[in-house]
């Protein structure tokens, strides 16, 4: 077998024995600042990543390291309390793990979550951005021989957000009143802000939000035939026009990721009672 495949199925195996005979039916990916969602996880059980076999640690500020199995919208879920980054220093068979892991143990959806900064300037801090499509600028995670065993060699990448789940967000939000927007999300390595140049370079070439992560993730589901949702919280405004004093700084980040959790939450936890 695969050393890499045999990594996935360990991993999952030794999640499996904690879980019992659970299959969840959606995963979810928690970025900076968003953990909150796994407050409103029902019946918990709990395994931090440093007891997972072949999971790296999770060391990103607003990441707490927790792999968790319960129960949200009144469906079995599992969520990631943090994800790894390649700006940590990890490959991309190690960046992605957990949603081939995710694979293994039964979802049917993935849901994804990160903090970006706003290109468009229409975007404010607190805004929720429906990833609609993708701009990657970090290395392809399929690089390297396929694993047949998930998915074909040239995956189709037509359509790597489900525009049914894109649809029933959009209708879920309007019921509440809260604003969406959508757009493109642009992912480049970190661990770096970007200057305003790349700023303004980005927004040249379609991307509406900016941040350092999910891309990966999402290739991989798809490679699986995972249908994907993908929301941004805005936590900056990434212009190219800044105030002489203005500095981004990664606590306000995860402050400004924290204060916008809620709404995040609410809109993950009814799309996925209607799945």
């Amino acid at each position: 077998m695969d050393e890499r495949v045999k990594k996935i199925y360990e991993a999952a195996d030794y999640i499996k024995g904690r879980i019992g005979e659970g299959k969840p039916l959606a995963g979810i990916v928690l970025g900076s600042g968003l953990g909150k969602l796994a407050e409103k996880i029902e019946n918990p059980v709990t395994i931090p990543y440093k007891e997972i076999p072949h999971f790296p640690a999770s060391t990103a500020v607003g990441h707490k390291g927790n792999f968790i199995y319960g129960t949200l919208g009144g469906k079995q879920i599992v969520a990631m309390q943090g994800r790894f980054h390649y700006y940590e220093g990890y490959s991309m068979e190690y960046v992605t793990l957990p949603i081939r892991v995710m694979k293994v143990l039964g979802i049917e959806y993935l849901f994804v979550s990160n903090a970006a900064g706003g290109v468009n300037f229409s975007f404010k801090v607190g805004d929720l951005m429906v990833i609609k499509d993708h701009i990657n600028l970090l290395p392809n995670p399929l690089i390297g021989p396929n694993m047949e065993e998930f998915g074909p060699r040239f995956p189709d990448m037509t359509r790597p957000y489900s525009p049914q789940l894109c649809n029933l967000a959009t209708e879920i939000a309007s019921e509440k009143g809260i604003e969406l927007k959508g757009g493109t999300y642009l992912a480049s390595t970190g661990p770096t802000y970007e200057t305003p140049a790349e700023y303004k370079y980005f927004r040249t070439i379609g991307a509406d939000a900016v941040g350092m992560s999910t891309i990966p993730e999402v290739i991989v589901a798809r490679h699986s035939s995972i249908p994907v949702f993908g929301i941004s919280v805005i936590t900056n405004e990434a212009h190219d026009d800044y105030a002489p004093d203005y500095v981004n700084d990664g606590d306000d980040v995860v402050k400004a990721a924290d204060a916008a959790a809620d709404k995040m939450t609410w809109l993950f936890t009814k799309m996925i009672e209607k799945l």
